[in-house]
This record gives C-alpha cells, structure tokens and sequence, in this order.
C-alpha cells in the first residue's frame, strides 16, 4: 500500500509546474513583536489566493482519465477556486457545491474561471453532502475539501517544500480546518524533519477538529460565525484525516475574533499583505504562544488572501478597537 508520505513525494513533483513553490520569508516585524525568529510562508501568494490549489491539482492529477467525464467538489471558498483552476489547465469540466453562507466576492472568482456554481441552502456540511449526492447520481469524480488522500497528499507538498526551505525550523504555525492541511503537513514533517513541531491553531468559533481530537473520535460542534470562513464548518463523518492529525499535531491552540483581527492586522502593518482571517488565526496563535518559542525559529503558514476589501476593512477596524 502507498503510504501518505509516498504519495505527497510524488505530488510534490506531479504538481509542478502548474502549482508554483510559494516563498519562505523572514518577517523582521513579527519577529521583534514575538521576540523569535519568525518565517512566513507565503501560500497567499498562489494563483487563486490560497494553499487549495495544492490538493485540487493533485487529485485531479491523479484521476487522470476518470476526470473527463467532469468533477464535483463542494467548498466554502478556496477549495473550489483551487478545484476550477486545477480542471480549466486539465481541459477538465467542474461543479462546485457552496452554501449559501459563502463569501460572494470568492463565488463570482469560481465562476470567472469558468466553473459551474451550485448555491444550497444551508451548512457548508450541507453542500458537501449535496454534491456527494449528485457525483454518485452522475457518475462524476468528487474532489474533495480535505476527505481525501490525494487531496492531503497534495496540500502536505507545502510541509516538503517548508524542509527544503528551512530544514532547521523549531516550529511551523497553521490554521486547522477539516485537517487536509494539517495532516498533509504534518505528515511531511514528521517524516523529513521530526524535531519540528506542528502547532495546529483554531478560531473559538469553529473547532469541530480540535473537539473531535480530545474526544478521541469525530463530533458534532456548534459553529459560530468566524472571520476564519475558509476554515469553518464540520468534520465529515469517517474522514481520513481525523487519525492523521492525531498522530501529527503536536500543540493545539485556540484564538479568539479580536485575536484573528488584530493577526490580520500584523501582517498587514508589518508586511504590507491583505490575508484572510484563516491566515490570521496562524498569526494569532503565534503572538499568543509566542513566549514559549522565544529565541526559536518558526514558520506561520499564511494559508490565503482575503478577497473581500470589505471584510478585510471590517476586521481591521475590530483590531483597532
């Protein structure tokens, strides 16, 4: 059987060149603030905005010619940005799937790189369970947010690419969602660089995953409306990734609204950079936790750029209050 690891080596080859190496850059702002040596991972920088792109070229990479007939996906955001993307350069058909709570401004992207937009009423849970149900009726592939192993193959290419880059890094800081991003990375580091510790970070908001880690096995969580949209929402029952982030996040960590804003807020003074507020719940776990990596070298994982200028506005004027 092909290990996990096996398969995020042979990503982290598969995807190129459609999927760039994003930069790995010291911030100077930062690092004086939490008083350690401090590396950004630039995922924000990607073609559509986010670390999605990763899992989405390598699984419809790996389909290969069962993808022709089109593919399914459901997404709150990123993930469906990533799935039009990686079919437009495949020649590959795309439905994604979205509740209706999704940012507008990310809905108008997907359907502007040509993918077909289904809307449901109700959960981003509720739309992962309605395109699963119309992939099965139509005999379409589904390509999904975080459930696979391909998909986490493909978003573990960034823990690869973090050893090649800093293979002496204490620490690297991430926001976790349904655990696609996690697993993989964590994943990759543990085979590559075990000293490093994966600190998994959540919105108080919405951590079904960190729920589910200290129960032991996948619960229900209630959700809360988040600045963290692209990694709100439920674990799905059974997913592959619950076991792997088990075994690979080491420290867990949970921010609050003003805390994801005023992270937002960081980057943007120190760096110039408008992230989105998944990306600043890594920041925020950084600043909370940072006395215990003083004088230690960490990456935080930027995991994407905000879309919405009106978002963005809105959580910059929450940090300054």
């Amino acid at each position: 059987m092909v290990t996990l690891f096996e398969r995020i080596l042979a990503a982290h080859k598969g995807i190129r060149p459609d999927v760039p190496v994003t930069t790995l850059q010291r911030s100077a702002f930062l690092s004086r603030e939490a008083q350690c040596d401090v590396w950004l991972k630039a995922e924000h920088l990607m073609p559509t905005g986010s670390f999605k792109v990763r899992g989405s070229a390598n699984k419809i990479r790996t389909l290969g010619e069962a993808a022709r007939s089109g593919v399914v996906t459901a997404s709150t955001g990123n993930h469906g940005l990533g799935v039009a993307r990686a079919g437009a350069l495949a020649g590959v058909g795309v439905t994604v799937y979205v509740s209706n709570t999704a940012v507008p401004s990310k809905m108008a992207a997907i359907e502007a790189l040509g993918a077909k937009l289904v809307v449901v009423d109700g959960s981003p849970l509720d739309s992962e369970i309605e395109a699963r149900r119309h992939s099965e009726l139509q005999g379409q592939p589904y390509v999904a947010p975080y459930n696979d192993l391909d998909t986490m193959a493909g978003q573990g290419t960034l823990g690869v690419e973090l050893v090649e880059q800093a293979p002496d890094l204490d620490a690297v800081f991430l926001c976790v969602g349904g655990g696609g991003l996690a697993g993989g990375v964590g994943t990759a580091l543990k085979a590559l660089s075990p000293k490093t510790r994966l600190v998994g970070v959540w919105p108080a908001a919405s951590r079904c995953m960190l729920d589910s880690l200290n129960a032991g096995h996948i619960v229900e969580t209630p959700e809360y409306d988040t600045l963290s949209d692209g990694s709100a929402g439920a674990v799905e029952p059974g997913s592959v990734t619950f076991p792997v982030c088990q075994e690979v996040i080491d420290e867990t960590v949970t921010v609050s609204e003003d805390e994801i804003a005023l992270g937002m807020r960081k980057i943007a003074e120190g760096e110039r950079w408008m992230i989105e507020g998944s990306a600043g719940v890594a920041v925020a776990g950084l600043l909370q936790t940072a006395e215990r990596y003083r004088g230690k070298k960490v990456a935080v994982v930027l995991c994407g750029r905000n879309v919405s200028v009106e978002t963005f506005l809105a959580a910059m004027a929450r940090a300054a209050n």
